[in-house]
């Protein structure tokens, strides 16, 4: 049987809006304090998109970063996909409109919602086109405009999230290097326990809608702790296993950068000291399908990723959504 090839990122890249809102700036909108989030959460602040700013804004700025990086062209891109919750609108898809914005010209282009597990599921989708010789570049990114779905009256949920995109440049390696193994898991029972219940087929936007609140974020999250935990710790050591690899062989963990706490609780779960765990939600709270290739990317610039380093990535996000990848880089 002929051996698929291997897909390796070629360039990464990520932008976040200038616009920075503190714990401190909360304190003046909602009942809460500096304290009360940074104990909770692990979060000191977030970037947030101007009015007008639409995600294949943000989407456009971390991919023209991750193409100079892949030393490729916009032309030579032949599948744009965006893993997003917050598109520029319904149709056509933020991956058409990047498309346009980027002179992607000769690709195909298509949305991805799978929250914040999205980027990872786009990552397998592009192992898988590219191992099948069905693609040989694929541009995948994650972005959100978070901000613009958060009802800025609830304490509970406002502080948690924020805005940016990061972006990977997938192309072909060598079947034992780049993307080794990913892992990819789904529960729609749970799905209300972190919605955004308006705007859909299922609830239109009426008047009701609208008073009722409906276009917001609305999260059971203590409910969602006990899942992410649970399920970003099993789908880590799946993906573990597929790349017959073990968590001590990991020379960093990328997790979702959701709260200090699930972060801290997957890596105890994986026996993963923190010491080799990338941490950045501080900066930038929960930004979604942009959270995991931020943190790659960053990772990579302070040089907490070398070339020949095991890293894992995984996220868990509403659907509940649940993903994972180990890579050799």
């Amino acid at each position: 049987m002929r051996q698929l090839r291997g897909a390796r990122v070629a360039g990464t890249g990520s932008f976040v809006p200038p616009k920075v809102l503190s714990n401190r700036d909360l304190e003046r909108l909602v009942e809460t304090s500096d304290e009360w989030i940074y104990a909770r959460t692990g979060i000191q602040e977030r970037h947030i998109a101007e009015n007008g700013v639409p995600s294949s804004d943000l989407a456009a700025e971390a991919a023209r970063l991750a193409i100079k990086e892949a030393s490729i062209s916009p032309l030579d891109i032949e599948l744009v996909l965006v893993a997003t919750v917050t598109p520029d609108r319904m149709f056509p898809s933020t991956a058409c409109s990047l498309q346009e914005k980027l002179g992607a010209l000769n690709a195909a282009a298509s949305d991805l919602s799978a929250a914040c597990s999205g980027f990872i599921y786009g990552l397998t989708l592009a192992k898988g086109l590219i191992g099948s010789s069905i693609a040989d570049v694929v541009l995948v990114v994650g972005v959100e405009t978070l901000s613009k779905l958060v009802d800025w009256t609830d304490r509970n949920t406002c502080i948690l999230f924020g805005d940016g995109a990061g972006a990977a440049v997938v192309v072909p390696g060598e079947p034992d290097d780049g993307i080794l193994a990913t892992s990819m898991g789904s529960d729609g029972r749970l799905g209300s326990l972190l919605e955004l219940p308006g705007g859909g087929s299922l609830n239109p936007a009426t008047e009701e809608t609208v008073r009722n609140r409906l276009h917001f974020i609305k999260m059971k999250g203590n409910e969602v702790f006990k899942n992410a935990v649970r399920a970003m710790g099993s789908v880590a050591e799946d993906a573990l296993a597929k790349a017959c690899v073990k968590a001590e062989d990991l020379q960093l963990l990328i997790p979702h950068q959701a709260n200090l706490r699930i972060i801290e609780a997957t890596a105890k779960r994986l026996g993963v000291p923190m010491e080799k765990v990338f941490v950045n939600v501080h900066k930038y709270g929960n930004t979604s399908a942009a959270s995991i290739p931020m943190a790659l990317d960053e990772a990579r610039k302070q040089g907490r990723v070398k070339e020949g380093d095991l890293i894992e990535l995984v996220a868990f996000g509403a659907g509940f959504t649940w993903g994972a990848a180990v890579i050799r880089w």
